[in-house]
């Protein structure tokens, strides 16, 4: 470990060189490239740094406990290397953590789809609960959240939504997200006082440069139409609403929520490539899906990953067993303790496998 620290700490002090080389300042890309690949360096490159200075300060403790002292220095010593002994041991349990593998998409943005799946007009209610929290959350975050296509029903449910969140991090955060949400309460359309269960699907994406997933103009279908609210009834009379077909997959992509045909088209490129990436990626995890599948889950918008129980106001994510009884705080967006929780599992299970 200590190699591969040292051999980190190297390339950190070499980008701060070739940082302040003029050709490299005058170079955008590589100011951009180095500039990131240092950031992302930092945390583990300070962690080692105040871990190679505890070290030095305890092994002058350790020097000075030998010598002869009187009892009040001899105790004083001996608290010092409690002290530096516990911050060793918090700073290796830090750069181990900070020493896993990273996703490489953890600093991108993400799209997100919500879909009203069992339930009818009440897991469509859900569904517009679900945007709610989520953009409540992003906002605690400092993150942007941009409405890309959204199809309701005549109560103001979403049938579907689809929406980008812009910010450093977002995936990172937001990819625990991904899988069927169960809510337990008593629906608005329900006279009889009784109990549903409802569900409604999330799909994170990891938004994808065009450099990464290229889509050529034959092989793709461009459809325009006019954009349509609740109930179907037209917002507009002009057809600036698009569909994207990719053909060789067959994935299609819509975006009605602009006025302008071209910014809805580009939109729904985005999505149509968050969604190619997404389907390539699960394909291949599906190989390894009997080594690798995690119990913080795979992403599969099918699995069943956390209950809203509003008779009770307990949120239960079943992946981790975690149980909350502040259900009216996570539907205003304060999901920070679940996602943490699920952050630290996932951490705990990658080095357990040793990874």
């Amino acid at each position: 470990m200590l190699d591969r620290l040292q051999s980190l700490a190297d390339r950190y002090e070499k980008l701060s060189e070739l940082l302040c080389d003029p050709d490299v300042a005058n170079d955008s890309k590589r100011l951009r490239e180095y500039s990131k690949e240092q950031s992302d360096l930092q945390p583990a490159y300070e962690a080692y740094t105040e871990y190679k200075s505890v070290m030095e300060e305890l092994e002058s403790a350790k020097a000075l406990q030998a010598e002869k002292l009187d009892d009040e220095m001899r105790e004083m010593v001996k608290m010092e290397i409690e002290e530096l002994t516990q911050r060793r041991t918090e700073l290796e349990e830090r750069i181990r953590i900070l020493l896993l593998p990273k996703d490489p998409n953890d600093d991108k943005n993400v799209i997100v789809e919500i879909r009203g799946a069992a339930g009818g007009d009440e897991a469509a209610l859900f569904a517009s609960d679900l945007y709610r929290m989520y953009t409540r959350y992003a906002d605690t975050q400092g993150w942007r959240v941009e409405l890309m296509d959204a199809n309701t029903n005549d109560l103001g449910g979403f049938k579907e939504v689809i929406f980008m969140i812009n910010g450093r991090g977002a995936y990172s955060k937001m990819k625990y997200e991904s899988g069927a949400h169960r809510v337990q309460r008593i629906p608005t359309t329900e006279s009889g006082g009784r109990i549903h269960t409802s569900t409604s699907t999330v799909a994170v994406m990891p938004e994808v440069e065009e450099i990464d997933i290229e889509i050529h103009d034959k092989d793709i279908r461009v459809d325009t139409f006019c954009s349509s609210g609740a109930g179907g009834q037209s917002v507009n009379t002009t057809k600036s609403a698009v569909r994207v077909t990719h053909i060789p997959t067959g994935i299609v992509a819509t975006c009605q929520d602009g006025k302008s045909q071209n910014s809805n088209k580009e939109k729904a490129l985005q999505v149509l490539r968050a969604r190619i990436f997404d389907m390539m990626r699960q394909e291949e995890e599906a190989k390894y899906a009997g080594e690798r599948k995690s119990k913080v889950g795979t992403g599969d918008r099918s699995e069943r990953i956390r209950t809203y129980n509003f008779p009770q106001s307990r949120v239960t994510d079943h992946r981790i067993g975690l149980t909350l009884h502040k259900l009216d705080s996570v539907m205003n967006g304060e999901i920070e303790e679940i996602i943490s929780a699920l952050n630290i599992a996932e951490q705990a299970e990658m080095m357990d496998k040793g990874e």
